[in-house]
């Protein structure tokens, strides 16, 4: 079994952590296979109700490996390097995209290719001071995946999504805090703590609310105005019909601050 990616849950909060700081956190085909597989299983697992993100050592992640990448290249086997996009890349992006809880990056170091789009596929990215994002793959001839299309133009706009996916380069923290690709920014010494102050907060929260506002969201970037309200109507039966719901409006009327149970 490989450790290139850990997995540990405490109080309601997933901890993937992205395991091989020896290669800054790139993606090797096992990687990618066990990081998809992790985080497909946080999104279904009902005892969690928030997943952070994060990298180990010197970097978040930079995308895929390029040795392995390199390798198959010369090889010739167009099978494996390009199959890798609908079996590894897209499936992560959707998991993490579209699971019915928070998600939240903590971006330890340089999120790169791969890497960034993973981070703005999250609810939150809380980025240490010493990091940033680079755009990296027309740098090496290659278009972008791992969902960047979608949401990077849905976080920064259309013609400052081109620019950066034209002219890839690492954007610091700081001006990435400017431009909306961090959520925060914080001392590195301070990410962790931060992190799962903002985690916590979460885990507390109203877990179906939460994923049923996500998804929304998601769904009306890509309907009419008229579907997404039905879809809006769905979700508010939904979230009516759960216990957290009954629980805050009774706490309302007695004038009590609700406890959420995520259910």
């Amino acid at each position: 079994m490989s450790d290139s990616v850990t997995y540990t849950v405490t109080d309601g909060v997933a901890t993937i952590t992205l395991n091989r700081p020896d290669a800054m956190n790139s993606l090797d085909t096992p990687t990618k296979v066990l990081l998809r597989d992790t985080v497909q299983a946080a999104a279904e697992d009902t005892a969690v109700r928030v997943v952070v993100l994060t990298g180990t050592g010197r970097a978040f992640c930079v995308g895929q490996d390029l040795k392995e990448h390199i390798g198959l290249l010369e090889a010739n086997d167009t099978a494996a390097l390009w199959s890798t996009v609908p079996d590894h890349y897209a499936p992560i992006a959707l998991a993490l995209a579209d699971m019915p809880k928070p998600v939240i990056a903590a971006v330890n170091g340089v999120a790169a290719g791969a890497g960034a789009s993973m981070a703005f596929a999250c609810d939150f990215r809380v980025v240490a001071d010493t990091a940033g994002f680079n755009l990296a793959f027309t740098g090496i001839a290659l278009s972008c995946d791992t969902g960047i299309s979608w949401t990077l133009p849905r976080l920064i706009g259309h013609a400052k999504a081109v620019e950066l996916l034209y002219f890839p380069r690492t954007i610091p923290a700081a001006e990435a805090l400017d431009l909306g690709l961090a959520t925060s920014v914080v001392p590195a010494a301070d990410l962790s703590s931060v992190t799962a102050e903002l985690a916590t907060k979460l885990a507390h929260g109203p877990t179906v609310a939460y994923g049923a506002v996500r998804q929304s969201l998601g769904y009306s970037a890509t309907h009419t105005l008229a579907e997404s309200l039905v879809y809006e109507a769905g979700k508010m039966q939904q979230t009516g019909d759960t216990e957290d719901h009954h629980n805050a409006v009774a706490s309302f009327v007695a004038k009590e601050k609700p406890t959420f149970n995520g259910r």
